[in-house]
């Protein structure tokens, strides 16, 4: 099925809710390639009313376990990476709903690398956190990019707890040009760190992810090839790539970058495993994750499944800016089958 909706996009008065974080102290454990991640601490954020059906929401490598715009207590906001989705009244709505995020390891405090971790290691985390939580089956889950991954992974290792899934952005394998991109990537980190320039290598990595994130068409759509009449070498392509290069290297740690890029490319999962009911979503431009690995994942899941394909310029990002598409689309698939505790 393909999906193209031309509404513009709904500014909303969306309020803020309360939440609560939970952590679980998993202490030192061995990982599936038997590195051992230690003092590891699995750390994730409630919305909603509790009681009410869980569904959990693990996003990409940059995510965190803050989704909605909330607070963890009256002094202290952050806004969400997915606010355009989860609120009261929203798509996912905390009214009826609780949403769990999580922030993927290792931790900012895991700093011994290499550390070899992968989506199944992540899913054995998010287990111990539910049951921590006392929560044996989920709702539903709803994974992008990465946290998509993760969501798969869950599926095949406790096909009992999961109601069923939506996933953008992820298939059960990852694709080869996707996996050549992010080797260069993690070179030009390993460069960086060679040469007593970390950051500078991660700030270079990020401007060349950032390229397979988004599309041609964008790129031609909102930058020019003029140079600037300053300096005859520089465009304004180039320099939003540097800022977003720059940004990031205030959010993410060398070593969590190299780990989790690393996990995308081990990712492996069985949809012959996977009963759960699915909706997958695919972005026609996505240069990572095309459309044509997720039908592949549709034909291989055992249980039954719907595949949407969706026309965006913004490729792989496009669960990040689509959210007015993406918002009906996923507000039935919450619906579907809700029962109220």
């Amino acid at each position: 099925m393909s999906f193209l909706l031309c509404a513009g996009r709904q500014h909303l008065n969306k309020g803020r809710v309360v939440a609560h974080d939970v952590d679980v102290n998993l202490g030192d454990h061995t990982l599936e390639y038997g590195d051992i991640l230690r003092d590891d601490i699995v750390r994730g954020r409630i919305y909603g009313k509790a009681g009410n059906p869980l569904i959990v929401i693990p996003g990409g490598i940059s995510a965190s376990r803050f989704i909605a715009d909330g607070e963890q207590t009256t002094k202290k906001e952050r806004d969400g990476w997915w606010s355009d989705i989860v609120y009261s009244g929203g798509p996912v709505d905390l009214n009826h709903f609780q949403v769990l995020g999580l922030d993927f390891a290792p931790g900012g405090d895991n700093v011994n690398s290499p550390l070899t971790i992968t989506t199944k290691d992540q899913a054995k985390r998010l287990a111990k956190l539910l049951d921590h939580l006392n929560i044996h089956h989920v709702h539903a889950m709803i994974g992008t990019s990465y946290g998509g991954m993760v969501c798969l992974s869950f599926a095949q290792e406790y096909p009992e707890r999961v109601g069923k899934l939506c996933i953008l952005g992820a298939a059960h394998r990852p694709y080869a040009m996707g996996v050549a991109l992010r080797s260069i990537q993690r070179r030009i980190v390993d460069m960086g760190v060679d040469a007593g320039r970390p950051e500078q290598g991660l700030k270079l990595a990020r401007e060349l992810a950032m390229t397979t994130y988004r599309s041609a068409e964008e790129f031609s759509e909102r930058f020019t090839a003029t140079p600037h009449d300053s300096n005859p070498i520089r465009f304004d392509v180039g320099d939003y790539l540097e800022a977003r290069g720059q940004h990031y290297h205030t959010i993410m740690p060398i070593h969590k970058f190299k780990a989790l890029s690393e996990s995308i490319d081990l990712h492996a999962v069985d949809p012959k495993k996977i009963t759960a009911p699915s909706l997958l979503i695919a972005t026609r431009s996505d240069q990572l994750v095309p459309p044509s690995e997720m039908q592949l994942m549709s034909e291989l899941l055992t249980g039954p499944s719907e595949l949407v394909t969706i026309d965006s310029m913004y490729g792989h990002d496009s669960f990040l800016k689509e959210t007015h598409i993406l918002a009906p689309l996923l507000s039935s698939f919450v619906q579907e089958h809700r029962h109220v505790a």
